[in-house]
């Protein structure tokens, strides 16, 4: 686990993904060099794994998919984490992945939700692997429905859990509940205080003892200005401003560019401060107190 200037969690790069520009642009030339620099980046930058996704491409070119499994295996030896919800491209990276390329360690499958379980049919043939299950929607009644209180969340991560082990005799120590850091510009329903919530019960419960609780931390300041009111990035600072009250809760891995400056925020800043002040709103006081972010 690399240490995160003061927070103490896994950083699980996600820059080979085509959502960022110049991913998809290496992709479209299939300039595998240059994914590969990209891999060695993440890892000198303190990445313990890798996201990896090619986008719409991989349910149709297969192939392409492969070499740029084998290619970032190349360079780097860390476990690659395979990003699609298709059963048939997931078989088909862990088919490309060479366990003994990542130092022995498995391949991490993202992500499991309990209307796709069907991935797991590739555990007995293609196994083991880690697991990355998402937590913020659960089936009910033989439909999907969205988590929005911290006992949803909760409940939906352990049986989830729990399931894994007794179906697979995977341990907890293997799965990462993805708890979903929403965007907080559109967090009028307390969703970010039941994530918080959530984050310490899942941490708390000794049934799950050693489980990864992580999010990703692209969508917290999704259409935000650059800007904080105190002239700091907002964008970063809103990302400290989660870790550094999620971290604490049991929060301990992030999916994210690595080489960002994570750390912890004092008492006193002006974005954690406010940040706080959105927990407590709902509704249009929610909307307002997130404008208090960028607007004096």
């Amino acid at each position: 686990m690399t240490e995160v200037r003061g927070f103490n969690i896994e950083k699980i790069g996600d820059r080979i993904n085509p959502g960022f520009k110049s991913t998809r642009q290496l992709l479209d030339a299939e300039d595998l060099a240059g994914v590969q620099a990209l891999a060695v980046r993440q890892v000198e930058a303190g990445a313990s794994a890798l996201d990896l996704t090619i986008g719409p491409r991989e349910a149709t070119d297969p192939a392409f998919l492969e070499k740029v499994v084998r290619a970032v295996q190349g360079v780097v030896q860390v476990p690659l984490c395979f990003d699609s919800p298709s059963l048939q491209v997931q078989e088909v990276c862990l088919k490309a992945y060479d366990r003994a390329r990542a130092g022995g360690k498995p391949a991490i499958i993202n992500s499991i939700t309990e209307q796709r379980w069907e991935l797991m049919r590739l555990y007995n043939t293609l196994g083991p692997f880690q697991v990355i299950v998402m937590a913020s929607e659960r089936m009910e009644d033989g439909a999907p429905k969205s988590n929005k209180t911290a006992d949803e969340i909760a409940a939906t991560a352990k049986r989830a859990t729990l399931r894994l082990n007794s179906e697979y005799g995977i341990a907890p120590s293997d799965v990462y509940i993805d708890v979903s850091v929403s965007a907080v510009v559109a967090d009028t329903g307390g969703l970010h205080r039941a994530t918080l919530q959530a984050v310490r019960m899942l941490h708390e419960d000794p049934q799950l003892e050693g489980l990864h609780i992580m999010g990703g931390m692209t969508n917290i300041g999704q259409h935000l200005p650059p800007k904080a009111v105190d002239g700091s990035d907002l964008k970063l600072s809103l990302e400290c401003a989660f870790l550094t009250l999620a971290v604490p809760l049991g929060f301990n891995a992030i999916l994210c560019t690595p080489w960002r400056t994570y750390q912890p925020l004092p008492d006193d800043n002006y974005v954690l401060a406010a940040y706080k002040n959105i927990l407590e709103q709902t509704g249009n006081n929610a909307l307002r107190a997130v404008r208090k972010l960028y607007r004096a």
